[in-house]
């Protein structure tokens, strides 16, 4: 079936899953999660302990899942974590999907997730293929505002070229950033996690595995919702 969507809002059963009544059991299950991995439990087997003991849906455990991390896991990404304020004048390399995608969901009243690690991160989900929606521009827009605001040297972004339409984002980013005089690049990697994973310049992303791996890293979404999307569904898990 086709992708018709036009927004990349909250899912229909979102304001019973993450309502104010369900936070209180949503941070016990990403405690209890965080302190089986980081005692070396595996994260399978231990999401599915935490979820049928705290009678989590399959989405909330997914939300647990993306809000929790090792103590271990939390520190050292807390330890590489720049201040938005420390990037001006620095070039930045940005996990493209990652981030645009964040800032649709807030834009459209999706559930953003707080997690341990301080990062903002959605729910949505992008199997193969990428479709522009109604928020696309406004988000590219923000996010664009965001960083000329840090006076940063420049924003070198990285699309994953196996995702449908990523050459057309491309043109689309391209174009506003020619527009807005923003000193972009935008490229298209057969795995930016890894082109990620090797730039010693700051990376932009929630992506756990890069996290883990990069050698500073800035909390982008984060500042580009908190200070554009003042009225997002935040669900902070942390």
């Amino acid at each position: 079936m086709a992708d018709t969507r036009r927004h990349r809002g909250a899912h229909p059963e979102d304001a019973r899953l993450f309502g104010p009544g369900q936070l209180p059991t949503l941070r016990r299950a990403v405690s209890d999660y965080a302190w089986l991995l980081s005692r070396g439990y595996a994260g399978p087997s231990s999401l599915k302990l935490v979820g049928d003991r705290h009678a989590l849906t399959a989405r909330q455990r997914v939300a647990v899942a993306r809000a929790s991390c090792s103590d271990a896991a939390r520190a050292a990404r807390l330890a590489r974590r720049l201040a938005p304020e420390a990037l001006t004048g620095q070039w930045v390399h940005v996990d493209g999907y990652n981030l645009l995608i964040t800032i649709e969901s807030a834009l459209a009243g999706g559930v953003v997730l707080g997690g341990r690690d301080s990062s903002f991160r959605d729910l949505a989900s992008m199997h193969g293929t990428y479709r522009t929606v109604a928020e696309t521009d406004v988000a590219l827009a923000l996010i664009g505002e965001a960083l000329a605001s840090l006076g940063l040297a420049g924003a070198h972004w990285w699309l994953d070229a196996p995702v449908s339409n990523s050459g057309r984002l491309r043109g689309r980013m391209l174009a506003l950033s020619g527009e807005r005089g923003w000193p972009w690049q935008v490229e298209l990697a057969a795995n930016p996690d890894a082109v990620l994973l090797a730039r010693p310049e700051p990376v932009v992303t929630s992506d756990s595995v890069i996290l883990d791996g990069c050698r500073a890293w800035a909390n982008l979404a984060r500042h580009t919702v908190t200070q554009c999307v003042p009225n997002a569904w935040v669900v902070d898990l942390e």
